[in-house]
């Protein structure tokens, strides 16, 4: 079967690191039927490695066999080679130095690996050249990368700090392929990755991926934002893919009460039926929560959003999530490698199974349109035009066996993933959107702008983050210079489309009524250069749909805030 090769840069997935306590390899081998089918292995790996016409590598063939064994489990059963783990841990500590990624491979129907960006490290080479999630990088340095391996990439990607690679990605939804040159730097590897005030009660925290530090950022942020006047906070977990799953409860243990479920685990080896449940003294445990997940918001994120929803203590905000609720434990090898292998299974708080359905056998790319089939089957339409999940007329549409209850008797939907209480549409972009975001223009313009602007300009704002980020607006003028600086990239500037599928201009009266989400990305990069990579997100955030739908909630918010105290 195709696996789902997760990598070092992933930060998905590895839930649980340590060994299995309780069940010994030698007990599980102990039956005779079981010695019996072990001699069967070892027997064909002799016959192999001693008579086979050519000579064969039996490292290469005792991976071949593992993975073998493996491909008739679920997807999130892997085999991880020793190098593979080098990187997994490094993928956990303070920072390091390549394009900064967090990428899966992902292998198509042609059993073809891919290389797809699953998120951007914010604030690092890739996020500042543009790179977007689900980005297939296709060449590297000139030479193909389908097909390329863990190794590969790592030998490609990764280099000393100043170096440059170029890369050729192919982007969903676009017909063009696009080239980027990136220069290597530091990665920082801060899992908040914002942490802003949204007006003078409303704090924003932005959780990139649940690491080691990532219980002690957050709860730094809330206090930070306390002090600066929060009394409701929205949580974001889009993008979210997951990460350590002892960080997942002990964020989730600030929100909740003392003895409060946060998850459990069911499994067929009593060892690994267990329940998380939370401690007194939460450092917000009172105020109203928006929590915002999406269908890229995993494992770690759904058992947080799930437990916060499930006690009613925060209300949801977006689109289904991803639906990744088997657990991993990590079997270690003698020369280092590991066995991480699918040990039990999450449910929330309230009995619902975050694992989406699978078929055993199915391709990467069938795993993952399946979970798109799910959110675009009976809540499509609230997909398509956003809006509340009804109880009533949405659990009409479901089995009873997918409608649960919450702490205080609200009626909340099972069957993969966690479903928010209000779905926002999904964000379609607008022709002109799409070309200056795609060829990273306004990015490109806010360095070119800003090196125009000259020193002046920065000392005007220099320690003058939040007037900036409220106050400054681009000018006609300065519109008027982006359009000309477009040109001057090769993107002609036309009065109107030549042709409906032709994606490489940019139509002026298609800019112009673009033109606030235009300049509103300009000037976040512009904040990005002036200040710090934090500052991206408070001007974008102006823009963004779920955001502004947090915005519009806060009275649900309250309500639930009421009742589970």
């Amino acid at each position: 079967m195709p696996r789902i090769r997760l990598t070092p840069f992933l930060g998905a997935g590895l839930l649980a690191v340590g060994l299995l306590v309780g069940v010994q390899v030698q007990d599980a081998v102990s039956g005779s039927e079981e010695m019996e089918q072990l001699r069967k292995i070892e027997e064909a790996y002799e016959y192999i490695t001693r008579a086979y016409v050519e000579q064969v590598d039996s490292s290469e063939l005792a991976e071949d066999a593992i993975e073998g064994m493996l491909a008739g489990l679920d997807p999130h059963s892997i085999y991880i080679s020793s190098d593979e783990m080098r990187r997994v841990r490094e993928s956990f500590d303070a920072s390091f130095e390549g394009v900064g990624i967090y990428y899966e491979f992902v292998e198509g129907r042609a059993e073809a690996d891919t290389l797809v960006v699953l998120m951007p490290i914010a604030g690092g080479p890739s996020d500042e050249a543009g790179l977007q999630p689900g980005d297939r990088i296709i060449e590297i340095d000139g030479e193909t990368a389908v097909g390329i391996d863990a190794d590969g990439v790592q030998s490609r990607l990764k280099g000393p700090r100043g170096t440059s690679v170029d890369i050729v990605v192919k982007r969903p939804g676009y017909r063009e392929t696009l080239d980027y040159s990136i220069i290597r730097d530091r990665i920082p590897l801060n899992t908040v990755i914002a942490s802003y005030m949204v007006d003078d009660e409303t704090g924003l925290i932005k959780l990139q991926r649940f690491a080691r530090t990532s219980h002690d950022e957050v709860r730094d942020a809330i206090r930070d934002l306390q002090g600066q006047g929060m009394t409701r906070l929205v949580l974001d977990l889009r993008g979210n893919a997951g990460g350590l799953l002892d960080q997942a409860y002990e964020i989730a243990d600030e929100f909740l009460g003392a003895g409060e479920m946060i998850v459990y685990t069911e499994s067929r080896h009593p060892s690994n039926r267990r329940q998380y449940r939370a401690t007194a003294g939460g450092i917000y445990e009172g105020g109203p929560v928006i929590v915002l997940i999406d269908e890229n918001s995993a494992s770690a994120s759904e058992i947080v959003a799930g437990a916060l929803q499930d006690h009613d203590r925060a209300y949801l905000i977006g689109r289904r999530s991803f639906g990744k609720g088997l657990v991993q434990q990590q079997f270690p090898m003698t020369d280092g490698s590991v066995l991480q292998m699918t040990v039990s299974r999450y449910y929330t708080p309230s009995g619902r199974l975050i694992q989406t359905p699978y078929e055993v056998g199915e391709s990467d790319e069938d795993y993952f349109a399946s979970k798109v089939e799910l959110r675009e089957g009976i809540e499509g339409d609230l997909v398509a035009s956003g809006g509340r999940v009804d109880a009533a007329v949405f659990g009409a549409q479901v089995p009873d066996s997918l409608t649960f209850a919450t702490a205080n008797g609200r009626t909340v939907f099972g069957g993969g993933g966690i479903l928010p209480d209000y779905i926002v549409a999904v964000d379609t972009l607008s022709a002109a959107l799409r070309t200056v975001i795609g060829k990273n223009l306004d990015n490109n313009f806010a360095r070119v702008d800003l090196e125009r602007r000259g020193d002046a300009f920065r000392s005007q704002w220099e320690g003058r983050e939040a007037e900036f980020v409220r106050n400054y607006r681009l000018s006609d003028a300065d519109f008027n210079r982006f359009l000309d600086f477009v040109e001057r990239e090769g993107t002609p500037v036309v009065a109107s489309r030549p042709d409906e599928e032709e994606e490489d201009v940019l139509v002026r009266s298609e800019a112009l009524a673009a033109r606030v989400d235009i300049e509103t990305r300009i000037r976040a990069f512009m904040a990005r250069r002036l200040f710090d990579a934090e500052a991206f997100y408070p001007v974008v955030g102006q823009i963004d749909p779920a955001i502004r739908e947090a915005m519009a909630h806060w009275r649900d918010a309250d309500q639930l805030a009421q009742v589970s105290r």
